[in-house]
């Protein structure tokens, strides 16, 4: 079972980052234009509404593949002097309430979204219907916590430990 998922948060996170890929792509296309475009007196409409909403992209796009790569910020000043058990839990714990943050975070965007679609809430300048965007930080949270739940359940049956997931950093 636990492959099975493991399989499931791997390939829904490459989806996630290739998605948040095409945003950067896009992005950098939308600034080069923009800039050149003011170059010759002809800015591009709409640039600044893109560049948000390509960042919301981005950000949440990436979100799952940090955490299955081991990249948020860890500090680990005083690691070497508590005992493997403290760190185990500390893993559990972090992993736990990531789990319940982005849970939270798309609980809360799917009702803004509600919110979004009841206003019609869009762009200002082109026009953007802002739910489109709040539904895939809702699709990208929850994929996340789905993420770190099944990184949660490695932890707690023994199939990865502090080093491994902390190995995955260090190239």
């Amino acid at each position: 079972m636990y492959r099975t998922l493991d399989k499931i948060a791997e390939g829904l996170t490459s989806l996630s980052a290739l998605i948040g890929t095409i945003g950067l792509l896009g992005l950098v296309g939308v600034i080069m234009v923009d800039v050149v475009g003011r170059y010759f007196g002809q800015p591009l409409t709409g640039a600044q509404d893109i560049t948000q909403m390509g960042l919301v992209l981005i950000v949440f796009g990436g979100m799952a593949l940090c955490d299955r790569m081991g990249g948020h910020i860890a500090v680990d000043l005083f690691e070497r002097s508590f005992p493997h058990w403290v760190i185990r839990l500390g893993d559990i714990a972090t992993a736990l309430l990531g789990a319940v943050i982005f849970a939270t975070i798309a609980w809360h965007v799917w009702e803004s979204s509600k919110l979004s679609l009841m206003l019609n809430l869009k762009t200002n300048i082109i026009y953007l219907p802002k739910a489109w965007f709040q539904w895939f930080v809702v699709g990208a949270s929850t994929l996340t916590a789905f993420g770190m739940l099944v990184r949660l359940l490695a932890l707690l049956t023994g199939r990865m430990d502090h080093q491994e997931h902390e190995g995955l950093t260090e190239l």
